[in-house]
């Protein structure tokens, strides 16, 4: 990747639509870090092969020391998606753990996206829920990586189709909070109406149905969904991930379908008909493999077959050679199989790009927060109405998120820390200018 220039990168932070503030959400031992190591090397700054390993953004002795996330940490990243635009990411990796919960609730404040990551083994855990919740509270954009694929594969030996039924479990556990959260926020919008100016009907009868205004709601973006390019599957650890937009790419070319139908029916239950050559629904119920399971993991599985299992070096030559990739000659010397596994999946499967990707095409820039967000961060915990006329106008400032020297420069303090006066100094130097650090 093409390093910019440090006149490049102002230019590139002034251009609110081409930044991306986001952070890194996951119960803990789910992969944060892991998948952070991925994103850095995609800029250079540590080696691929290290990527998983270092756990580069654990910069304190302790947590390297117990291999936890204990407080969060930000890099900028750049990243140039397929039609040239250059992207400026603020990333934010933060701890798993319910001791830091401080810290995730300090790091989704600050941002206008996030990235949640889950255990494809641990499914939905109870961190996971609150870190949805928190997300969804603060009014963020969320995408989803279901990650540690691998484990279905070296654990739990489970074929393709049985790791298709447990992906797809995992799933509907992470879309079922969502719409949890939806529903309750939405009954508690109506109830607050109803409350304001209440029904004829409903003071005749003294019932109320809880379910009115669910049907009338937009839940069409709520859900993650493999189809709609919000949903990664990965695994951070060998370096590789994907969305389903990546293989309707290759197959469409291949099999002559439409890269749109095959991006609507790679994931669900459809299947092949190679006589018709159509695409077809029904396949678990006529005894079919879905696509995703004979075009997707079918393929994945092979790979880990031949470099674990077989350590078969003439197979994984023919496998290297039809996927067009170049693997270096001391790659393939390797003693752990599993370096030689990743120096293949992350050339061919590259996690960075596969995630930032879609950070850059799904997730909001700055320059567009609503105006209820906005209301909300500069009110905190008051009535945005009752705060003074100067403050108010900084909604105006916040929308328009303009880099003119004449705009207005708002500091947000997100987290504030108790300090013993005494560790102040009191010397105050009359030439320079004194800065408080939190």
């Amino acid at each position: 990747m093409r390093t910019l220039s440090a006149e490049e990168l102002v230019v590139l932070r002034r251009n609110a639509h081409r930044l991306r503030n986001i952070c890194i959400l996951a119960h803990v031992d789910h992969g944060k870090t892991s998948l952070a190591d991925s994103l850095v090397a995609s800029n250079g700054i540590i080696s691929q092969r290290m990527a998983g390993r270092l756990r580069y953004m654990d910069s304190r002795p302790d947590e390297q020391e117990r291999g936890i996330t204990m407080k969060s940490s930000a890099i900028a990243l750049h990243h140039t998606i397929d039609t040239g635009e250059n992207y400026l990411i603020n990333l934010i990796d933060s701890p798993g753990h319910v001791d830091f919960s401080g810290e995730v609730s300090t790091a989704v404040r600050i941002c206008d996206g996030a990235v949640v990551v889950v255990d494809v083994v641990e499914g939905c855990a109870p961190q996971t829920v609150q870190v949805l919740r928190q997300a969804w509270l603060e009014n963020i954009r969320p995408i989803l990586i279901i990650n540690k694929i691998d484990r279905l594969i070296l654990e739990k030996k489970m074929t393709p189709l049985e790791a298709y039924a447990r992906i797809r479990l995992v799933l509907e556990q992470i879309n079922a909070v969502m719409g949890s959260l939806f529903a309750t926020e939405t009954m508690l919008k109506h109830s607050l109406k109803r409350d304001l100016k209440p029904k004829a009907d409903e003071e005749e009868t003294g019932s109320y149905d809880w379910d009115a205004g669910l049907d009338d709601a937009d839940d069409s973006t709520l859900y993650f969904q493999p189809e709609a390019g919000n949903v990664i599957f990965a695994s951070a650890l060998d370096g590789w991930g994907f969305t389903i937009e990546h293989f309707a790419e290759i197959y469409s070319r291949k099999l002559g379908v439409s890269r749109s139908v095959l991006r609507k029916t790679l994931w669900g239950d459809f299947y092949l008909n190679v006589k018709e050559k159509k695409v077809m629904r029904g396949a678990l119920a006529k005894g079919k493999r879905p696509l995703f399971v004979q075009f997707v993991l079918e393929n994945i599985w092979q790979v880990y077959d031949a470099v674990i299992n077989k350590m078969d070096k003439d197979l994984t030559f023919k496998i290297t050679e039809a996927l067009g990739l170049k693997i270096h000659a001391r790659e393939t010397k390797q003693a752990d199989p599993k370096l030689h596994l990743f120096a293949i999946c992350s050339q061919w499967l590259p996690l960075g790009k596969a995630v930032l990707d879609v950070v850059c095409d799904k997730l909001p820039g700055p320059s567009s927060l609503s105006a209820e967000r906005v209301e909300s961060l500069i009110s905190n915990q008051l009535q945005f109405d009752t705060l003074p006329l100067e403050t108010q106008k900084l909604k105006d400032a916040f929308l328009a998120c303009s880099p003119d020297a004449s705009a207005a420069t708002i500091v947000f303090v997100s987290k504030m820390f108790a300090v013993d006066p005494s560790n102040i100094s009191r010397q105050v130097d009359r030439q320079r200018c004194c800065y408080l650090n939190y």
